[in-house]
């Protein structure tokens, strides 16, 4: 998507966005202070808190182990909230597919890695996955590889290739890396450093309709439109903290279409009942607030921020460089910007924009493969952040020059 010119998407959208703005009571209680982490954890609007507050005061109990009303009517939200994911998801074929909850992506990613990949895979089969994306979508197959090995099954990891210039991944490098013996793909949908659309319809595309592809949602789910039918995935995982939940709820979301049908290991003890109820109230409020507008006001935030950048030279810029310039038409960064002071560290960086009301993370980022000496400077955006939040952030970095 380009955004040669974001001041005036950010313009046309000006009213709708603040009216959402003000349904997060903890931006509307701080106005003082511009709230810059949500790729880290999203805020949650005042529905997502009435859900919450509604189920525990009316209705809370434990789910599929009774047969009074309580009982029966947290059963049904788990359920509805199963169904809400199929929904939110554009599944084609609900009927087929499952959901699954989990605390986060991190736990989903595992128990994909675990529970399903590791009954899947006989000795010589290889796996693709990525190697600099975040290490929740690295360490579970590389654990899969030694479970295997103590078995005496021997796979071999290959890494998603990445093209040099953009960061994306490179079809033509993959094409070249997969072969007979491939069983599985794992890819990231949104970087959560770099903020780039990672393109991921084209690895359907090179390694053909009879390979497994796990995507890690964590940066998109809640940020942007995401269809399993256009993108052709046999698993979306998510954190749902990160999509305007509470902590502790994720889902995974199988297509279960190729491969065995996916089950989770183990007993099923007590689900996070309140964290799936507010789960399911979250992807409410975000189809009411309309996923393509969302995707639009964040891009365009991102966007005037790197055309800021850009035009300081204390800072360094990471990810995809050509699209630093106010009419580029190659993809902008989603909701996500990191960025490097080339005297300042990173973490003095962020310690000081603390200080003018700005909540930044500062480090590597959780990226899998990073040192200590390769933190950056991370703001990650959603629908309550404004356009003078930015400038304002802008003219704190220029004046650190």
């Amino acid at each position: 998507m380009g955004a040669a010119r974001p001041q005036d998407t950010l313009e046309a959208l000006r009213s709708w966005q603040l009216a959402l703005r003000a349904q997060f009571p903890i931006i509307a209680a701080d106005p003082g202070s511009a709230y810059l982490d949500s790729a880290a954890t999203s805020q949650k609007p005042q529905a997502v808190l009435d859900a919450v507050q509604g189920y525990l005061t009316r209705s809370n109990a434990n789910v599929g182990r009774g047969s009074y009303p309580w009982a029966n009517a947290t059963t049904a939200l788990v359920e509805r909230a199963r169904e809400r994911v199929k929904e939110f998801l554009g599944d084609p074929r609900p009927d087929r597919s499952s959901t699954h909850f989990t605390s986060g992506a991190t736990e989903g990613l595992r128990s994909v890695a675990r529970d399903w990949l590791a009954e899947l895979l006989v000795d010589g089969d290889e796996i693709v996955v990525p190697f600099a994306d975040h290490e929740a979508n690295l360490a579970p197959w590389r654990e899969v590889a030694e479970l295997l090995a103590r078995r005496g099954v021997g796979i071999r990891v290959r890494e998603l290739p990445r093209q040099a210039g953009s960061g994306d991944y490179d079809p033509v490098a993959l094409a070249a890396a997969v072969g007979p013996r491939t069983r599985f793909v794992a890819a990231t949908h949104v970087h959560h450093v770099y903020g780039s659309d990672m393109n991921v319809h084209r690895i359907r595309e090179v390694v053909g309709p009879g390979v497994p592809i796990c995507l890690d949602a964590a940066q998109s789910v809640g940020h942007l439109p995401l269809s399993v039918a256009e993108l052709d995935v046999d698993f979306v995982v998510f954190s749902g903290h990160k999509a305007l939940a509470l902590p502790g709820s994720g889902a995974i979301w199988s297509r279960g279409a190729r491969g065995p049908a996916f089950r989770p290991g183990g007993w099923a003890g007590t689900p996070n009942t309140v964290g799936i109820v507010s789960l399911a109230a979250a992807l409410d409020w975000l189809d009411a607030a309309g996923t393509e507008r969302i995707e639009a006001w964040t891009v365009a935030l991102a966007a005037l921020l790197t055309d800021g950048l850009s035009g300081l030279d204390a800072y360094e810029v990471l990810g995809c460089r050509s699209s630093l310039t106010a009419r580029s038409e190659v993809q902008r960064r989603r909701s996500i910007v990191a960025f490097r002071h080339r005297e300042i560290s990173s973490g003095d960086l962020g310690f000081i924009l603390h200080s003018h009301g700005f909540m930044v993370r500062s480090d590597s980022h959780c990226q899998a493969g990073a040192k200590e000496s390769d933190g950056s400077v991370r703001v990650s955006l959603h629908v309550h952040n404004t356009r003078e939040e930015i400038e304002k952030l802008l003219a704190t970095l220029a004046s650190l020059q």
